[in-house]
């Protein structure tokens, strides 16, 4: 099966309620690689790679997210893998 990148931008109180820490123990659980990250007009950027099943079970999780978040809009990118990950990580 192919693997795919998909570029994710949440919207809405993401940052300050574990929603990276939260992101990255999904991500992992389903065998992703990439990175998340807080952007400075208060959005999360998540930047995964892998099969398509696991990536749209992402999609769904990030919806939801940890229990103090509130998701109001994901905008989702989707491109070629670049392979340039080994594990997902938190960037800081």
């Amino acid at each position: 099966m192919h693997h795919e990148r998909w570029d994710l931008l949440i919207q809405g109180k993401v940052q300050g309620v574990f929603y990276r820490a939260s992101t990255e123990q999904q991500a992992k659980m389903l065998g992703l690689t990439g990175y998340c990250q807080n952007l400075t007009d208060g959005r999360v950027q998540v930047v995964a790679e892998g099969l398509p099943d696991a990536l749209q079970q992402l999609l769904e999780w990030c919806w939801q997210g940890p229990a103090r978040a509130e998701v109001r809009q994901i905008d989702v990118e989707k491109s070629v893998p670049t392979d340039e990950w080994s594990d997902f990580q938190i960037r800081r």
